[in-house]
């Protein structure tokens, strides 16, 4: 493990923030852009570029999709806080009984959610493996929970293959494409766009479903054999449950509010209105954000049972939607450098000079890989290097649901490197960072060849 504990030594001492590094790509970006594009004529190109990037922050297209993106995030959250969802976690560690067990057990139900939704995965595999440390203390076995603990991360390494992927869920919008395209394609690329691509051709395809398929085996079977040769040892937490309201806050809530009946029968009625306006999208497989958020938000409010509840699950959840909300504007401003100073034009030459139409997916990937680490955010990593691979796509031949999920495959692969999704499950876990690191990096070469080999054969 000497090679996972330098890389913990590294990232901690020389990793900044996420808000600082997306304030340094804007800095680098500014830069590339200024040394290495043209300078419009009659105009400064300094102040162009500055022009460029105000009005990227302030796209409005791209500002509704960071919301629809912080939706996703806290109504998955919201969800696994209800009783429903707990009753269910609390049936599935009754099962385990030794760190073996806890791995397949946390893994299988970890991937199995968050390939519904990742913010839904992340915090039920977060309280799952909480869960399994009370029940191994409760009842006197021992477990290494760090392993546990890097279990109940791994559905953020198949998160953007999944029904809430940024990029899947982008592209499933009618027009879509185009929008993205605006301004930074050759016009004859931009024509022969679709209008969209639907799930049954990126996320519900053969190839994508049969990768999935492997990784809900391969994964598990992995860490149940790490757990066979790792120590482990007593646990020493305290029972864990989400922060509640106090006795003055329920006295002073108004009965609406505790109504068991107001907020599921407002729930049904979401619920309705969603099969009514959505049923024909969700026969042809194009789920879009708007429909997973509408049916999540129909669904909370059901399980809740009533406001109050409901209400103080938001109070919970909204904690973890800070980085979405003020670094998705500082991603959009750096795409608004390169699409209007001609970046993503040039980017794309260079991957079309080196690459294949064989290549250019395994190209995409490692390059989505390495992007993550610096923008840990499938969406903005979308507005950002989207309109390169579709271009490069286009220029090659590759067909592009094709391009877009090795896109989404390397973006999602080194969140088991980039440990910033994993903070809400530290936090809940009281785990820290360097005690799962060993372990996510080692899943993180597993599932690296399981996709490699994916995009290659399939």
């Amino acid at each position: 493990m000497k090679l996972t504990r330098s890389i913990e030594v590294l990232f901690s001492r020389f990793l900044p923030s996420p808000f600082s590094i997306a304030i340094l790509l804007t800095l680098v970006t500014m830069g590339l852009a200024y040394f290495f594009t043209e300078a419009p004529a009659n105009e400064s190109h300094a102040l162009a570029i500055l022009s460029y990037w105000e009005t990227g922050i302030w796209n409005e297209a791209l500002l509704v999709f960071a919301y629809q993106m912080l939706l996703i995030l806290v109504l998955g959250h919201i969800l696994v806080l209800s009783k429903p969802m707990g009753f269910l976690i609390e049936a599935l560690t009754d099962r385990v009984n030794s760190t073996s067990s806890a791995v397949v057990m946390v893994s299988v139900a970890t991937m199995l959610v968050s390939f519904f939704n990742w913010g839904l995965g992340l915090i039920f595999g977060a309280i799952m493996a909480r869960k399994v440390a009370e029940a191994a203390q409760t009842r006197g076995f021992k477990i290494n929970y760090p392993l546990v603990g890097a279990s109940g991360y791994v559905g953020l390494m198949i998160w953007h293959g999944g029904m809430s992927g940024s990029a899947p869920l982008k592209v499933a919008e009618n027009g879509h494409l185009a929008s993205l395209m605006d301004g930074v394609g050759d016009a004859a690329f931009i024509s022969v766009l679709p209008d969209s691509i639907s799930f049954s051709e990126t996320i519900f395809s053969g190839s994508n479903l049969l990768l999935f398929g492997s990784l809900l085996f391969i994964l598990p079977g992995f860490l149940y054999f790490l757990a066979k040769r790792v120590r482990t040892q007593a646990t020493y937490l305290p029972i864990y449950s989400e922060s509640k309201l106090s006795a003055d806050e329920i006295d002073s809530s108004n009965r609406i509010d505790r109504s068991k009946y107001f907020g599921v029968v407002f729930g049904f009625l979401v619920l309705a209105a969603l099969c009514y306006q959505y049923y024909p999208q969700v026969l042809d497989f194009a789920i879009t954000p708007n429909l997973l958020n509408f049916f999540m938000f129909g669904l909370a409010l059901v399980l809740h049972g009533s406001i109050s509840n409901f209400l103080n699950a938001l109070e919970e959840a909204i904690r973890g939607a800070s980085g979405i909300l003020i670094q998705f504007p500082l991603y959009f401003g750096i795409m608004g450098i390169m699409r209007e100073s001609g970046m993503v034009i040039e980017i794309a030459d260079f991957f079309v000079s080196i690459a294949s139409s064989t290549t250019l997916p395994i190209f995409t990937f490692f390059s989505a890989g390495l992007v993550n680490i610096f923008v840990p955010s499938g969406g903005g990593q979308w507005a950002v290097q989207g309109p390169i691979v579709i271009e490069s796509a286009l220029r090659l031949g590759v067909p592009l649901p094709k391009a877009i999920m090795a896109l989404a495959y390397g973006d999602q692969i080194t969140n088991m490197l980039q440990p910033f999704w994993a903070l809400p499950l530290l936090g809940i876990t009281k785990l820290k960072a360097k005690d799962i690191l060993p372990f996510t990096l080692l899943l993180m070469v597993v599932g690296s060849v399981v996709f490699l080999l994916g995009l290659w054969l399939l």
